[in-house]
């Protein structure tokens, strides 16, 4: 077995952060489908030829199990997915083809963001090139997303008794409203998110720490709201993990984000919230969350923020 499915393996230290990805992230979609699936390939060829994803720091995730599903998901759900049988009505609410690509993607980048996180356990840091998909609920998906990526994660790691709390960063522009909903009640996780309030979802679910963003806001409005957040979370410590999800469609070329940051405020929310939370000692597992943009190399560049920022964090 190699060290991409068995991080307890020992192996020597990495010169970069892990880099977690699979091939098969980016499916084919039916022409004119308005997610930009491409994306995940762009991006990583964009670190690759950054240098940021070598043979030495990437690591191949393997498909997340039925079992670590059912930690999150209710099983008549999980079963409909993995049978490609959802109802219409999910997947519209989906809003992706249910399909043998779709669901692959899903069960692989459920299991990208698992293995990130146990290389963060490892390492300090590591980052997925997908997850994020924090509007899947236990008992449905939605706004492109299939399957509670960080949730199963932290299902699991506490399954295996290598976490008993976790915090999770939730910066996409819109509401994780999904994990909210599978950790309501639940004192062992702690959901910050920080999102423009006037964008989907229409219904917000409350989590631990929600911030409401107003449209327009851009990077000085919106890192003033970010850096007390993060310090309101972290005093609800301790934690053993924090989950990052790094969204870019709060750009201002997000044509599904309603915020204007410039790529330059992308970068300083990302070595703010990184550094801090590394700062305070906690593993860091970073996911890439939304990003919508029409040119696709340019929201591909966009997203190798997260994985330049935890290169350049992890050799300070």
């Amino acid at each position: 077995m190699d060290f991409s499915s068995d991080p307890s393996r020992p192996t020597a230290e990495p010169d970069l952060p892990p880099v977690v990805h699979h091939q098969a992230y980016a499916p084919a979609l039916p022409a004119g489908h308005r997610f930009p699936m491409a994306k995940f390939a762009a991006l990583f060829a964009e670190l690759q030829a950054q240098g940021l994803a070598r043979p030495a720091n990437t690591h191949v995730p393997a498909p997340v199990t039925r079992a670590d599903l059912l930690r999150v998901h209710d099983a008549a759900y999980v079963d409909a997915v993995l049978a490609r049988a959802v109802p219409a009505a999910i997947e519209r609410r989906i809003g992706l083809p249910v399909d043998e690509g779709v669901v692959r993607r899903a069960l692989l980048a459920n299991g990208g963001t698992l293995l990130a996180a146990r290389l963060a356990l490892r390492y300090g840091i590591a980052c997925n090139t997908a997850g994020g998909s924090h509007h899947a609920r236990p008992e449905t998906g939605a706004g492109f997303c299939v399957f509670n990526d960080v949730a199963v994660a932290v299902r699991a790691l506490q399954a295996e008794g290598r976490i008993g709390r976790a915090l999770i960063v939730d910066l996409d522009v819109h509401q994780g409203d999904g994990t909210a909903a599978v950790f309501r009640g639940d004192a062992s996780v702690f959901t910050l998110s920080v999102h423009c309030g006037a964008n989907f979802p229409v219904r917000k679910e409350a989590g631990s720490l929600d911030i409401d963003v107003a449209p327009g806001a851009g990077d000085d409005a919106y890192l003033a709201l970010v850096a007390p957040a993060l310090e309101r979370a972290l005093a609800a410590g301790p934690f053993e993990i924090a989950f990052y999800n790094a969204g870019v469609d709060v750009h201002r070329d997000d044509r599904l984000g309603r915020l204007a940051l410039s790529d330059e405020g992308i970068a300083a929310r990302d070595a703010l919230v990184i550094g801090r939370l590394r700062g305070a000692g906690l593993p860091v597992c970073g996911v890439i969350g939304g990003g919508y943009a029409d040119d696709v190399q340019a929201l591909a560049r966009r997203h190798t923020i997260l994985h330049r920022t935890a290169a350049f964090l992890s050799v300070k």
